[in-house]
């Protein structure tokens, strides 16, 4: 880690400036302050929402000094922010840093913030690792935001249901979220609950295969092998006008395995098939060892495989406060349209 942070992150906030005037005017105070690995500074990040400064730090610990000039550095340029620390160098990017009681009870009370007028909630510390909405998919929802008006949208591995939040707030005429950690859809109903929606959302606890195979037609048996399956709730048939699809890197259960490197088919396919004539499927990867042409001649070869034609493929990439100097940015967003 540097032994002088200042000049890194005075660079990047005026870098900053004007996107974060831009983001301001449109209601959104939640964004990325420093991106350590395109800033000098690999395995450090700072984001912001609203009055949460979230220091997280992936490759080593941060030693006190540097986390004190870390807080002096914002607390000017945005006053009233809390700063939170969490220490993920370890296996698995697990937080291992306890804090403090009075820094634990700060970081664990339940905070608002706003992005592209959508309100939504934050903790930093709860019952997972991750913060409860991904910064760097803004894009994906202000993509969603433009897209679904009228339309239905099946919103998978949904996690806080962010997306769908965002596209009923756009005016999607039916949304449904599918995750299957009930924490993560409890906190999506919360974020639902702050904003005024037009249409009541619906959530399905499941795992995302056995709902996708049972949306899509094809059938989830609850006997595979001559194994008994997990219990899964039951699901009509139907298609939707628009799927997003934003799986974890890797994940396994009775059901299926989630790996976007090495099969990204297994998803896509049941997505595919989840998606009606003429729609719209957003895939979404976030390995970053997977090149944006490799995974595009994959999502490719899939459509083709079952026999769906793609007419057009849009990319979506990260907005500026995640900047990308080779412009490949680990997170890749393919809208593709049949």
């Amino acid at each position: 880690m540097s032994s002088t942070l200042h000049p890194l992150l005075a660079a990047a906030f005026e870098r900053r400036r004007e996107l974060l005037a831009e983001l301001e005017a449109e209601q959104t105070n939640a964004y990325r302050l420093f991106h350590g690995s395109a800033e000098n500074c690999p395995g450090l990040t700072v984001d912001r929402y609203n009055d949460l400064l979230l220091i997280q730090s992936f490759h080593q610990a941060l030693s006190a000094a540097e986390r004190q000039e870390i807080s002096d550095f914002y607390a000017p340029q945005i006053p009233g922010m809390t700063a939170v620390y969490n220490d993920r160098s370890e296996n698995n990017s697990r937080i291992c840093n306890p804090l403090p009681p009075d820094e634990l009870a700060a970081a664990q009370i339940q905070r608002e913030f706003s992005e592209i007028g959508v309100r939504y909630l934050v903790q930093g510390r709860h019952g997972g690792q991750d913060p409860w909405l991904f910064l760097d998919m803004r894009a994906g929802r202000r993509r969603i935001m433009q897209e679904v008006a009228g339309k239905t949208l099946l919103n998978l591995f949904a996690y806080t249901c962010g997306v769908g939040v965002a596209a009923a707030k756009a005016g999607a005429a039916h949304v449904v979220n599918v995750d299957f950690a009930e924490s993560s859809i409890n906190v999506g109903k919360e974020n639902a609950r702050l904003n005024d929606l037009p249409i009541r959302l619906r959530y399905v606890h499941s795992d995302a295969f056995a709902a996708m195979r049972q949306l899509s037609g094809i059938g989830q048996p609850k006997l595979v092998r001559r194994k008994h399956m997990p219990d899964f709730p039951k699901l009509e048939a139907r298609t939707f006008d628009v799927v997003f699809l934003d799986p974890p890197r890797y994940a396994k259960s009775a059901f299926g395995v989630v790996d976007i490197v090495n099969d990204y088919a297994a998803l896509m396919k049941p997505a595919l098939l989840c998606t009606a004539e003429g729609g719209t499927l957003i895939c979404c990867n976030n390995a970053a060892q997977i090149s944006r042409d490799v995974w595009a001649d994959q999502l490719q070869r899939c459509a083709t495989k079952n026999g769906r034609t793609i007419r057009d493929m849009e990319w979506i990439s990260p907005e500026a406060d995640f900047p990308s100097p080779d412009g490949q940015p680990p997170l890749k967003i393919a809208l593709l349209r049949f």
